[in-house]
């Protein structure tokens, strides 16, 4: 008899602690994200934040019973800080992780978020002001339900970041944000994600 997995809805409008818990229980439960977020505390980077991809795409994922990390190409790390807005600094940095994190079944990628002022606008064609916090960038994506972050602190709780919630995700749902012009990013991020989740729905920018 074939396995029926549990509504992967189950938890769309469910209440905010409710899906708070669910990520967390989620996030907690898959070795690979636990591994990424307690080296970003051993390593004390400023304001970091595992970011994006692996979050919401883990969410569906785990809700549609695949393996956590598929459709995950990569695991996004931001920090912060306006010490230094070098490239060679944040290079140092993302040399570091991926050294120590290098067992991995995908790469982790590091950017300072201090420094996308300065090369946002040539890569995209969208002015850019510069930013103040590593979770302020949550508020400029592309799409409201790819703005999610966690931080493990030290007495091991989590940090959830959600600036539009967390009902986009769990809904099943990739909703635009005009922060900046990023049509074309919501859109192709949304096809992917609806070639590989079926069940998602990309509202219209």
């Amino acid at each position: 008899m074939d396995q029926v997995l549990p509504d992967p809805l189950r938890y769309a409008g469910a209440g905010k602690a409710i899906q708070r818990a669910a990520l967390e229980e989620i996030v907690r439960a898959e070795p690979v994200l636990m591994r990424v977020l307690r080296t970003l505390r051993d390593e004390a980077l400023p304001d970091h934040l595992l970011v994006a991809g692996a979050l919401y795409n883990g969410v569906w994922n785990h809700l549609t019973g695949r393996p956590i990390l598929a459709g995950v190409n990569d695991i996004d790390v931001f920090y912060f800080d306006g010490s230094d807005l070098s490239y060679e600094a944040e290079d140092v940095v993302i040399r570091r992780l991926e050294a120590e994190l290098s067992e991995l079944p995908v790469p982790v990628q590091a950017r300072n978020q201090a420094r996308v002022h300065l090369w946002f606008e040539q890569k995209f064609g969208t002015p850019f002001t510069p930013l103040t916090s590593a979770g302020e960038m949550l508020e400029r994506y592309a799409s409201k339900t790819h703005a999610v972050a966690v931080r493990l602190e030290a007495d091991e709780s989590l940090t959830v970041l959600a600036p539009f919630g967390l009902d986009d995700i769990f809904s099943f749902r990739i909703t635009p944000n005009p922060a900046l012009d990023n049509r074309k990013t919501h859109e192709a991020k949304g096809a992917r994600a609806k070639s590989i989740w079926p069940q998602i729905t990309v509202m219209p920018w």
